[in-house]
């Protein structure tokens, strides 16, 4: 059946009791096929019938869905007329794991990092109503996305537009991709597991006879809306309906149904399991969030011992940091895993300080924290960190106060693309005064960038990429580096190729290539700018090489401390260009970026020929 579903009007087209065995093949052929190709599973198996309702019963896309975050939007691609393209999931020039505008009609809205979805679905329903269009908005948002601020600003101005087409859907799982923290979970729970709703329904389930306890139960929807004291939805404005089984159909689309005939700000509450229909799944939500290949039968097996990731280097450094002071606290934004913390968590329960997924609390609690004479370690993803700049400028910078930023998947991330790639944090971190900015250009230097912020009496960060390293040795010992420090690798003639981080090991190969001079820069922020002037001094020419945007990045730093010092030479910046790159293999990016050990030496060479650089300099 799924094979004659290419829209969603197909979908509509089959009679109710088509939707179940619809349902089975539509997981079926999510595993089978996130088996082959990786990709977010957990989250794609719990809305299958979320997904197969929605579709159903409004008339996408005239009627705009917006799911947050996006993780979860399999089972609509496949619904949406690009199940064939699935084998391409995430791969170079093929579809994105999340929804995307540029991709199809039925995306209505971008998404990738999570909590934005009320806000743009909000935004949808009054441009209708603007416009004087009668179509419906409905935003899709997971527990732990409600977790963050920007969902209840969005609420919070929600609520008081009565008129309005607008539906949420709380899609509970009681999962984000760490479990969930903080009051609301809390209160989700209590409200899910009441003893006056449960007595209630059970005292109805007695009480009422075979065709009058059918119809009680195509009213159920209802009736949980009435026996579930006032709710905190309830006083942002929004008519709460819930909680329901996100499961089962026979509840979502008359539900659904209902909800599509009522004016104004809608809550719908429907109650999923991540994983759901596939056991091992549904036992290990994390495991199974975002696996790689794997054979369903027999599930994820542990991977063979390799080099170590700098996402294991931090979370052994921070444990062992976390032994000598006794200040250290750490900090992340609901990626324990994800950042590496897991063990810190076990360690030092007393110390470590999940806050939700809350990028821009996290960065002024630990500044709080840091007025009180702890040391707050924030471990935060680069595409994150944009998420809390103000904070980090106003809260942290301009008091000078003492917290360590980890950021991780710094540089192009892969499969996640253009949403999750770290690509703009040495531009805005080093323009902002009190900062130590550090990129790693191996593991063992990562360990010691660590240690070198942790001391540094102010805000500090260090940069490292996704995945593992070279399989550089870690040193035990907790090493810092002098401050402000650059070494030269590899002594050269006439070109000086000075790279930032993970652009250290293919300069160097480059530099092989040519004879020319690498130095590991290692500080974007204070820039090693005697080093600088040594290497201008000694060479022809300078390269710059860094993974992140040229604008106002590494090389740009290099090129002001050229201009303050009044030296003039030629000068050429390779990096990230100036547009957005899409998912794929993350080699293959940097390779179709100019930036391996090939892509390096054929830019100098272009630029400056291959024997001697081309001394052109414009004196006006």
């Amino acid at each position: 059946m799924l094979n004659t579903i290419n829209s969603p009007a197909d979908l509509r087209q089959l009679p109710r009791t088509q939707l179940k065995p619809l349902a089975d093949e539509l997981r079926a052929f999510i595993l089978d096929s996130v088996s082959k190709t990786g990709g977010h599973l957990s989250s794609n198996l719990g809305t299958v019938e979320l997904t197969i309702a929605l579709h159903y019963v409004f008339n996408t896309p005239e009627d705009r869905i917006v799911w947050d975050v996006g993780h979860q939007t399999y089972p609509h691609k496949i619904l949406t007329g690009r199940r064939d393209q699935m084998s391409t999931l995430r791969q170079l020039d093929g579809i994105s794991g999340f929804p995307r505008r540029v991709e199809s009609e039925h995306d209505t809205f971008g998404t990738a990092h999570s909590s934005t979805s009320i806000s743009a679905a909000l935004g949808m329903a009054l441009a209708a109503k603007t416009k004087g269009e009668d179509r419906h908005a409905i935003a899709v948002i997971g527990d732990g996305a409600m977790t963050a601020g920007m969902a209840f600003e969005a609420m919070n101005n929600a609520g008081i537009c009565e008129d309005v087409n607008l539906l949420v859907i709380l899609n509970d799982n009681d999962m984000s991709i760490s479990p969930p923290v903080g009051a609301l979970n809390r209160y989700l729970a209590r409200l899910m597991s009441g003893q006056f709703y449960a007595k209630a329904k059970n005292v109805g389930k007695s009480m009422l006879p075979g065709p009058v306890l059918e119809l009680a139960k195509r009213f159920e929807e209802h009736a949980k809306g009435m026996i579930v004291p006032a709710t905190m939805f309830e006083e942002f404005g929004f008519n709460y309906i819930g909680p329901i089984d996100g499961h089962d159909l026979d509840s979502l689309i008359p539900t659904l149904q209902n909800l599509k005939n009522l004016k104004g700000p809608q809550f719908l509450h429907v109650v999923t399991k991540k994983g759901q229909g596939y056991k091992l799944a549904e036992a290990d939500p994390v495991l199974y969030h975002g696996p790689g290949k794997f054979n369903p039968a027999e599930g994820i097996k542990p991977a063979a011992a390799s080099k170590q990731t700098y996402t294991q280097v931090f979370g052994e450094w921070l444990c062992d940091m976390a032994a000598q002071d006794k200040t250290l606290v750490g900090i992340t934004p609901a990626m324990r895993e994800g950042s590496g913390m897991v063990r810190f968590e076990q360690k030092f329960p007393d110390r470590y300080y999940d806050v939700g997924i809350a990028e821009q609390h996290a960065v002024t609690f630990a500044a709080g924290m840091a007025c009180e004479g702890l040391k707050p370690v924030v471990a935060i993803y680069s595409t994150f960190m944009q998420r809390a700049y103000d904070q980090l400028i106003h809260d942290v910078a301009l008091q000078n106060l003492d917290v360590t930023f980890a950021l991780d998947r710094a540089g192009l991330v892969g499969a996640d693309g253009a949403t999750h790639a770290g690509n703009y944090d040495l531009a805005f971190l080093r323009c902002i005064p009190n900062m130590v900015v550090m990129a790693a250009s191996d593991e063992n230097e990562c360990r010691r960038m660590l240690t070198t912020a942790f001391e540094y009496k102010g805000p500090a960060s260090v940069r490292y990429p996704r995945g593992s390293g070279s399989g550089v040795a870690v040193e035990k010992t907790l090493t810092a580096i002098p401050l402000g420090k650059g070494e030269v690798r590899r002594e050269g003639k006439g070109i000086a190729i000075l790279a930032f981080g993970t652009m250290v090991a293919p300069a160097l190969a480059a530099g092989d290539k040519l004879n020319a001079t690498v130095a590991n820069m290692r500080f974007i922020k204070p820039l090693d700018v005697e080093l600088v002037k040594q290497l201008a001094a000694g060479h022809d020419a300078l390269v710059t090489v860094e993974e992140g945007c040229i604008m106002g990045g590494a090389g740009a730093a290099v090129a002001e401390a050229l201009a303050e010092a009044g030296i003039v030479k030629p000068i050429l910046h390779l990096g990230l260009p100036d547009r957005f790159i899409d998912h794929g293999d993350a080699a293959q990016l940097l390779a179709k970026c100019g930036l391996d050990s090939d892509g390096i030496a054929a830019s100098i060479v272009q630029r400056f020929g291959k024997d001697q650089p081309r001394l052109v300099v414009n004196n006006g």
